[in-house]
């Protein structure tokens, strides 16, 4: 019992990426019909601000110290951040310590703007193209964002941690009764599962108690007809693109303390997220985020010894395996509509 929910809390944390990855996917595709092979490049963009913004609240000015010296006998010089400077050491530090959370406030105008410049300069020009098209002019879009983060930032995952408050982790053998110190999970972690719920409710809410969701909705379903009664729906899909954008950046900022972010994430979580749009229905938004804790916790199941044991290199392809036996049985995925990749 310990061991499956341990297994369980593991795949938590991944299922929300894959979750909040795959939201914004299913977004894009169900307003704008658009296949965007370069959302997890805006993924990889989020944990990058989160790289900046530490970088920024740690530039520091030296000054010698009289009172010590160094190992050659020469003053001492003290590197002090900025922020503390001009803020002081208490309140400077805390900004430091919280950098990865305030990047999310420093992330949303960023990855808004990346999403209406890739909309408006590059994708509304391949809406009427077929979707092989699309991926690859989209594919090749998130090549090249990796390969300007490679050059600006480096080709080794840049460490970001969390706040110290939340280092450490949470046993929580103790709380259901288990011995102490078997089922331990991180406090970031348990963060990260709780922004991601917050983040997913919010998109829910907004879509469903919003006028403006629910002309988004309404163009998702009839696009022509909404359009007929005078509304501008793509300057409403535009903005839900840069929306997306927003929460796939958002979900990369606060992943950055779990996996060092490093130029290639964006691909590495694409891949999958894109197959976790299938499996949960293309088009469909309960069927993203279902799909993404579903698979999330089945690929941590499948990376247990025991199992492993038995069907060697199954951690590496359980979602590949799932989501074959999906498009054998369900072409539209556990939550699609009816006829949706089933022509």
């Amino acid at each position: 019992m310990d061991a499956i929910l341990l297994q369980v809390l593991n795949g938590l944390d991944k299922g929300s990426a894959y979750a909040l990855i795959a939201l914004g996917l299913t977004l894009i595709f169900g307003t704008l019909g658009v296949v965007n092979f370069a959302h997890g490049a805006i993924f990889m963009i989020g944990a990058f601000c989160a790289v900046t913004l530490s970088r920024i609240l740690s530039l520091s000015f030296e000054t010698i110290d009289p009172t010590k010296v160094d190992f050659l006998g020469n003053p001492a010089t003290i590197k002090t951040p900025y922020v503390e400077a001009w803020f002081g050491p208490e309140f400077g530090g805390a900004l430091i310590d919280w950098a990865v959370p305030l990047a999310i406030l420093f992330s949303i105008p960023i990855m808004i703007a990346v999403g209406f410049i890739m909309e408006r300069g590059l994708i509304k020009h391949f809406y009427k193209r077929p979707h092989a098209d699309q991926i690859l002019v989209t594919f090749g879009l998130a090549i090249v964002l990796q390969e300007v983060i490679k050059y600006f930032y480096g080709a080794n995952p840049i460490s970001t941690p969390a706040p110290e408050v939340f280092k450490g982790s949470f046993d929580f053998g103790a709380m259901f009764g288990f011995d102490p110190n078997v089922i331990i999970y991180p406090y970031w972690r348990m963060v990260y599962f709780l922004f991601a719920a917050v983040v997913i409710g919010a998109v829910f809410s907004f879509l469903r108690f919003t006028t403006f969701g629910m002309v988004v909705r309404a163009g998702m379903a009839d696009r022509e007809t909404v359009g007929l009664l005078g509304i501008d729906i793509d300057r409403r899909f535009t903005i839900m693109f840069g929306l997306a954008a927003a929460v796939a950046g958002m979900a990369g900022v606060m992943y950055a303390p779990i996996l060092s972010p490093n130029y290639h994430m964006g691909m590495d979580f694409l891949v999958l997220s894109f197959v976790v749009v299938v499996v949960g229905g293309m088009g469909s938004l309960p069927g993203a985020v279902a799909a993404g804790f579903l698979l999330g916790v089945l690929e941590s199941f499948a990376s247990m010894n025991e199992i492993k044991s038995i069907i060697p290199g199954i951690d590496q392809i359980i979602i590949y395996v799932v989501a074959i036996i999906i498009l054998l049985t369900r072409p539209r995925g556990l939550l699609g509509k009816r006829g949706v990749m089933e022509e």
